[in-house]
């Protein structure tokens, strides 16, 4: 709650409600008590953990994380502790703090989907799944769920009936059309759609001549993509009505705010996290800041502002 006379940062996203738009996003805060110690974890909108498989996964071999101009590579293979381990290890030092907290869920299979959302659904402090769809679908020849229309449908359906719990669908950027897969999304019962996932990239060692990562590409994130993730959001908000989260290049106020501007209601900070884990606190703060200086009540009367004409 602000305090009075501030601007108010709450945002809903469907029906969960956020004490401001700023969330950690998967794969870049761990569970939160890794960073615990740095930042007060209350001040934040959300924590999306790190994406949790119905067991256990180790995840990829290294070299799995390369530095690149203007961001970087990953390709840790969603390495993680199971969804048994999140319940009974993870989340009740989450519930301390207040903060939404939103399990990033993936599997190999529409079951393994299935397995993990119906384990978390009902589980006490967690707000929200978020579906993460760029994982190859075993049964159908390892094509991706994210880039199919057919399978982000039906993978997203399957989820919807198997929890109860709001469902943020997170979209891959490597398709024609992202727009078809927001619909897609929809269609299945999405009630939000994070936006977007890394991009595929590699680089290459160029006195060994072989690649820097030990699984040839990963997924490219940071500054870098910001371009990207904002046509992409612009795209979204064009094909369908759903709340949008917006991601990619986030380090600070000035990339956040054209998230808002074409109509994100939320964002979440991610490659920033490894170098500047305060960034997160710094961005709501700076955000308080500049609605204050710009005379606005809340944050949402900045969202899906854009003018194009």
């Amino acid at each position: 709650m602000s305090a009075p006379g501030s601007p108010d940062l709450r945002v809903k996203i469907g029906d969960v409600e956020l004490a401001n738009p700023v969330i950690v996003a998967s794969g870049t805060f761990g569970y939160g008590q890794e960073l615990a110690e740095i930042i007060d974890l209350s001040r934040l909108g959300g924590i999306a953990v790190k994406g949790l498989s119905l067991r256990v996964e180790r995840g990829n071999r290294p070299p799995r994380i390369v530095e690149t101009p203007g961001g970087m590579l990953n390709s840790i293979g969603l390495q993680n502790v199971g969804a048994e381990a999140f319940l009974a290890e993870k989340l009740p030092f989450l519930r301390k703090f207040g903060t939404a907290v939103i399990a990033n869920i993936w599997g190999r299979t529409i079951d393994e989907y299935i397995g993990v959302a119906e384990r978390l659904d009902g589980a006490e402090g967690l707000t929200a799944l978020e579906l993460n769809i760029s994982c190859p679908n075993i049964k159908e020849g390892g094509i991706n769920f994210g880039t199919d229309p057919r399978q982000t449908e039906q993978v997203t359906r399957a989820v919807r009936e198997a929890s109860s719990l709001p469902l943020w669908v997170k979209l891959t950027p490597g398709v024609t059309d992202i727009g078809e897969l927001a619909r897609a999304a929809e269609a299945g019962g999405a009630d939000a759609l994070s936006v977007i996932n890394t991009l595929r990239g590699m680089t290459v060692d160029v006195e060994s001549r072989r690649p820097t990562l030990s699984t040839i590409y990963g997924g490219l994130s940071g500054p870098a993509i910001l371009p990207i993730a904002l046509y992409m959001v612009y795209e979204t908000r064009r094909a369908t009505k759903l709340p949008i989260l917006g991601i990619g290049g986030i380090e600070g106020l000035q990339q956040a705010l054209q998230f808002f501007i074409l109509g994100a209601s939320a964002v979440q900070v991610g490659t920033v996290n490894f170098y500047d884990p305060t960034a997160s606190i710094r961005l709501v703060d700076d955000l308080e800041q500049w609605c204050r200086d710009h005379r606005l009540g809340s944050i949402e009367e900045l969202v899906g502002t854009f003018e194009h004409e």
